[in-house]
This record gives C-alpha cells, sequence and structure tokens, in this order.
C-alpha cells in the first residue's frame, strides 16, 4: 500500500501534537528577516491541510500540493470550514513535477517532507522547480530530518493510538543506501472489530551541505540554515534542520 492511502483518514488524530502554529510563526519570522512580505504561498507537500488553513486563516491566499489524493481528500473535507473565498487551492502533483498557473511569493515544506525524496536527482529537480513557482525576491523555507536523528531511529519501535486507531511503527536504517524504512502496521475500529493495513515510508538522508549546493546550482541566493524553529544555526547532532532560501 503506498505512503498515506490508509494513514490519512486517522493522520490528524495520530498526529494531534504537530504544532503547526510554531511551524507559522518560524516562518514568518523567515520571511520577515529575509525583508519578504508575501501575500501568495505555496504549501508543498501539504498532507491534510493544517498548516494551509492555518495560513489561509493568517490571510495568505494559499495553494497546497501533495502526491496523495487521500491526504488532499482530508484537506478539502477540513477547508469546507472557512470561506470560500479563503480556502485553499488544492493540487495534486509530486514535488520534483510542480507546475504552477502562475508563481508565489513563498514556498514552505514542511514536516521532513523533503526527506521522502528518496532519489536525490529528485531533490535536485525540486529545487529548480520551486526557484521557478516563486516569484522574484521570493522566499522558499523547508525543513529536513538530519542523518543523524535518521541514523538514531535505526532499530526503533513507536506506538500512537487513539479511541479508534492504533498505530505501531517500527524503523530500519540502511546506512549504505542512506534510507530509513518506516514500517507502520495500522489498525482501525470499524464498528466492532478492527480492520488492519500496512503502509511503509521512506526517507533519504540528506547533508545540510549537499542541499545547501544544490539550492545554489538551482538559482537560490541567502541560503541560510536553522535550528528547529529557532534563530540560530544548528548545532552538533541537531535532530531537525530548517533551510530559507531567496530568489533573487
Amino acid at each position: 500500500m503506498s505512503a498515506y492511502e490508509s494513514l490519512a483518514a486517522c493522520y490528524d488524530e495520530l498526529t494531534y501534537d504537530i504544532q503547526y502554529e510554531k511551524t507559522l510563526t518560524f516562518f514568518e519570522r523567515l520571511c520577515a528577516r529575509e525583508h519578504v512580505q508575501p501575500h501568495s504561498v505555496l504549501d508543498l507537500a501539504c498532507g491534510t491541510g493544517s498548516l494551509s488553513l492555518l495560513l489561509a486563516g493568517r490571510g495568505y491566499r494559499v495553494i497546497g500540493a501533495d502526491l496523495s489524493e487521500d491526504m488532499l481528500a482530508e484537506a478539502e473535507r477540513k477547508a469546507q470550514a472557512l470561506p470560500e473565498e479563503s480556502r485553499p487551492f488544492l493540487i495534486c502533483q509530486p514535488m520534483q513535477r510542480l507546475r504552477l498557473a502562475e508563481p508565489v511569493d513563498a514556498v514552505v515544506c514542511a514536516l521532513d517532507s523533503l526527506n521522502y525524496l528518496t532519489k536525490p536527482a529528485d531533490c535536485r529537480k525540486t529545487f529548480r522547480r520551486v526557484y521557478d513557482a516563486l516569484k522574484p525576491g521570493g522566499l522558499f523555507v523547508f525543513d529536513i530530518n538530519t542523518p543523524a536523528k535518521l541514523r538514531g531511529l535505526d532499530g526503533q519501535v513507536f506506538l500512537d493510538e487513539t479511541d479508534d486507531a492504533y498505530c505501531v511503527w517500527r524503523t530500519e536504517f540502511d546506512e549504505k543506501k542512506r534510507l530509513c524504512y518506516y514500517g507502520m502496521d495500522i489498525f482501525r475500529l470499524d464498528g466492532s472489530r478492527w480492520d488492519r493495513s500496512f503502509e511503509e515510508h521512506i526517507e533519504y538522508a540528506y547533508e545540510p551541505d549537499e542541499l545547501a549546493q544544490w539550492l545554489e546550482a538551482a538559482g537560490f541566493t541567502r541560503i541560510r540554515r536553522y535550528g528547529d524553529r529557532v534563530l540560530r544555526a544548528p548545532k552538533p547532532g541537531e535532530q531537525r534542520i530548517y533551510f530559507s532560501a531567496k530568489k533573487d
């Protein structure tokens, strides 16, 4: 089963502790730091649209793009709570083939979504596509799980549960391939019985230096790195790193 096909319906329940508001606040701090005042924002790999809805509620004109039709269906359902004129415009596209009808002022790609590009060539293509999707002066903000974090997950077992959903995920890191595999057993309550499904998620361990080089090759300038939602350089062993890069 493809990633997020089964997880989509219970993703928000199982990830209730994700602090989207803090991600939005940090995105806005980086925009201010780079003197960018965006009106239009692309939420790349938007998932169920939690960040997209927050952006829309803040007054931005929002496009949400994701590869998963199931996750986008959840985003569309949630967007019905907003006035029609302020709802995000949702599109189903893979990052490496991103194409917008018109450019935007800023692009944000949150929650280590970039790590899901398991081929470096696709990551380089994504940077070029994002560059093309931005207006001159626009800003690209994204975060990654660092290699240190992904290596540290090797052999770990995690459990997430709600009243009607139960997810057990096991991780394995392949040092040679630089891939972290997440095997997820998902149980959902259907009446009086539990239905089981399985998904495999894979993340690539990108080195921050190579990402910076590829951003520069795509045309970006003012490439900066930060710790996890803090305005300082990443520390050794940092688990999550944020990047900002500008299109002049």
